[in-house]
């Protein structure tokens, strides 16, 4: 049996008339950029998060980037990110010409220790950017008050756990501001790119509004050096057709999910933490641990069942960060989660014989 890390195909055929549906309706109307499609997303997206604003954009990297820059955090500032995510986050602080600082995460959750963020708080620092990992959520009750004490922001990177609650409360919300990503493989994405930020907040609502459009709310005018991040057309109906389907596709996820958790039995392999509620995880990946990984990961392939390192290279460890002057062993636990972690298959469809075929290979595998 072939089972692959992720596919679309189940999920899209079942709504495949609606997804149709919407390509025909802007097709006909020949309107293709932040047109009806566009407003009705940002008004059904920002009721399903639970903020007053949501805008679309071109991408997750761009929707973090273009609220720092809302934010007024460039030159000089440091921002504190997770040492465990992907490069994304560290580059949308880099792009807004800050400097990421790297914190650890808490061991067993993937997402950051807020037992180690008072430490590598400076004068300097004027953000946190907190990272809901693999559709985890973040531990934000102490985080927000490291904030409130210190006088800093709070930017929820949200590209990875779209309907995720902390203590009943939807993530996207906690923070001044939070973004957003709907590339394909997300548990809301696009058939592309795509991207969104939230807040609640007037003033930054406005002005990410602007950046993301050249910096011009009036055409033609333009008062902020902005760019050209926006969420065409296309990708907002597929999105609109989507969005109503998410809570009964993360459903299964969690399903999934908890198929796993009670079948997998092997001590080789450690598995996450189960989601519950203080911590209402979608599951957008299933990640699990082994110091055997490379033997794990080609076993897997060898019965056909597919697997993704999330994240192979430790983002202080990447070529492009060279220039921050972190070396091995500085960020251990992020360096030995970046050498074991495996993410096995989990997407909309998967049947009871694949869930179990996963878990018999699992069980089975010896070092």
């Amino acid at each position: 049996m072939k089972i692959p890390f992720q596919s679309f195909e189940r999920m899209h055929e079942a709504i495949r008339p609606e997804l149709t549906a919407k390509f025909n309706a802007v097709l006909d109307k020949n309107y293709y950029i932040m047109g009806g499609e566009h407003e009705l997303f940002e008004k059904n997206f920002a009721f399903y998060v639970g903020t007053k604003f949501a805008l679309g954009c071109g991408n997750g990297l761009d929707a973090l980037h273009i609220i720092l820059k809302a934010l007024g955090i460039g030159e000089g500032a440091e921002v504190i990110v997770p040492s465990n995510t992907y490069i994304a986050t560290a580059l949308a602080v880099s792009y807004a010409g800050a400097r990421p600082i790297f914190v650890e995460p808490k061991a067993g959750t993937f997402n950051i220790d807020p037992a180690k963020i008072e430490d590598a708080i400076t004068e300097r620092t004027k953000a946190i950017m907190v990272v809901h990992l693999y559709g985890r959520p973040a531990d934000m009750d102490p985080i927000m008050a490291i904030a409130k004490k210190h006088n800093l922001k709070i930017v929820e990177d949200c590209a990875q756990a779209h309907g995720a609650k902390y203590k009943g409360q939807k993530i996207g919300t906690f923070g001044v501001a939070a973004g957003f990503s709907f590339y394909p493989g997300k548990n809301l994405g696009a058939l592309g790119d795509g991207g969104a930020i939230v807040t609640n907040d007037e003033e930054v609502a406005k002005k990410c509004a602007m950046l993301r459009n050249y910096g011009s709310e009036i055409k033609y005018q333009h008062d902020y050096k902005g760019f050209n991040s926006r969420l065409d057309e296309m990708q907002a109906a597929f999105l609109n057709a989507k969005l109503p389907h998410l809570d009964s596709w993360n459903a299964a996820r969690k399903a999934v999910a908890a198929k796993y958790l009670a079948g997998i039995k092997n001590p080789l392999i450690e598995l996450p933490l189960p989601s519950d509620e203080t911590f209402d995880c979608v599951w957008h990946i299933f990640a699990i641990r082994c110091k055997e990984r490379a033997a794990l990961e080609a076993y897997l392939a060898e019965k056909g069942i597919g697997t993704l390192k999330h994240y192979p290279i430790p983002m202080h460890l990447q070529k492009a960060y060279t220039d921050l002057g972190y070396k091995k062993g500085d960020l251990p636990l992020a360096e030995e989660i970046s050498a074991t972690e495996l993410s096995l298959p989990l997407y909309i469809g998967m049947t009871d014989e694949e869930i179990d075929c996963v878990i018999d290979a699992l069980n089975a595998f010896k070092a």
